[in-house]
């Protein structure tokens, strides 16, 4: 197993996480309860990290993260295919029925 990320936060963490499973690449979230210990712990050990299962998946799954952080938060809403929900721009997936969304 490889860490590719470290996050500031599990929600960050979790939304990567899909994105990395969407894209076909198993991932793990260690330290989801770490937080608990700041202090006793140095603070960049207890973020929550991103771990991948396949090291031939590390490029590709950096390159997700970075794409994922570049992403502007007042980007324009999305239908969702699926459902026809309407969606915040920096959603991946559609909130309601979980399915993915089209870029645009």
């Amino acid at each position: 197993m490889k860490r590719v990320y470290t996050s500031a936060n599990l929600a960050e963490a979790t939304l990567l996480r899909h994105a990395l499973e969407q894209a076909g690449i198993p991932t793990h979230v260690l330290n989801t309860h770490a937080a608990g210990a700041l202090g006793e712990i140095p603070m960049a050990d207890a973020g929550p990290q991103l771990w991948i299962a396949q090291l031939h998946q590390e490029t590709q799954a950096r390159a997700l993260i970075a794409e994922f952080l570049r992403k502007k938060p007042d980007a324009a809403e999305r239908v969702c295919t699926a459902c026809g929900e309407t969606n915040p721009g920096e959603f991946d997936s559609c909130w309601n029925c979980r399915a993915w969304l089209p870029q645009v």
